[in-house]
């Protein structure tokens, strides 16, 4: 069985104050059946941590480097990020891809070097609009997921979370066809590249996910949970996507 998992990207928002939505989250007394995740900006990694320490919150971060140490100015590795406190790093988010260049290559290095460090690996990928009316959405997550995922990995060392970049931040959502079809693929794939281990790694939607549609899309097969933007940033939005996913079958 594999553990449902909502988790919260907040992206480059957030300050000192903000740390008060977790202790909201924790008041909400979510599921300990479903992990909840909070990845926040890395100035707030070491606090959050220590505010949630003991509790079913988990802290992430929104990125890593590839390389352990070095003279990378500006950069955090893994080893880093887990010595401040984050159990889950995020790894080849389409606006990492998009704004920094990063290739399939260097999203790959990410997640290698991420899992090597204890960290479980978030690994994003998804397709533009232009690929989706193409009708090249399938070959597009083919080619991203032989060029990203890890040679090796486990139910608990890697996490695929499928985000149709048309649909984050734009109000868009996918059809649950849509959904469920790559989601689908996405299982078959790890399944080929993995063995049996491709049927442990939990594969999350991510995309304009809200309160309002979040049990649909929960209900749909081969969804474990969701990776969500801004609807993570306040209790008051997060903690009924939480409970959707804890009452989701």
């Amino acid at each position: 069985m594999r553990r449902k998992l909502a988790a919260g990207n907040w992206k480059m928002n957030g300050l000192g104050a903000n740390l008060a939505e977790l202790s909201a989250l924790l008041a909400a007394q979510p599921d300990p059946a479903c992990e909840m995740l909070i990845c926040p900006p890395a100035t707030l990694i070491h606090r959050a941590a220590a505010q949630a320490q003991g509790s079913t919150l988990r802290i992430g971060a929104q990125d890593c480097h590839a390389a352990t140490s070095g003279a990378h100015t500006g950069d955090l590795s893994a080893e880093m990020l887990r010595d401040a406190g984050a159990t889950h790093v995020i790894t080849g988010h389409s606006e990492r891809r998009a704004d920094h260049g990063e290739s399939d290559a260097i999203v790959r290095a990410k997640t290698e070097a991420a899992i090597a460090a204890g960290l479980t690996a978030i690994l994003c990928l998804g397709e533009s609009l232009g690929d989706r009316q193409a009708g090249r959405t399938l070959d597009v997550i083919r080619a991203q997921l032989a060029g990203s995922l890890p040679d090796q990995a486990g139910g608990a060392t890697l996490v695929v979370a499928y985000e149709p970049i048309w649909a984050i931040g734009t109000g868009q959502v996918a059809t649950l066809d849509q959904i469920g079809e790559v989601h689908a693929f996405l299982r078959a794939e790890l399944v080929a590249r993995y063995g049996e281990t491709g049927n442990a790694i939990r594969l999350l939607y991510g995309g304009s996910v809200k309160h309002a549609n979040a049990a649909e899309i929960f209900a749909v097969k081969d969804v474990d949970g969701a990776l969500v933007g801004g609807a993570s940033l306040t209790a008051a939005d997060f903690a009924p996507i939480v409970a959707a996913l804890s009452a989701a079958h």
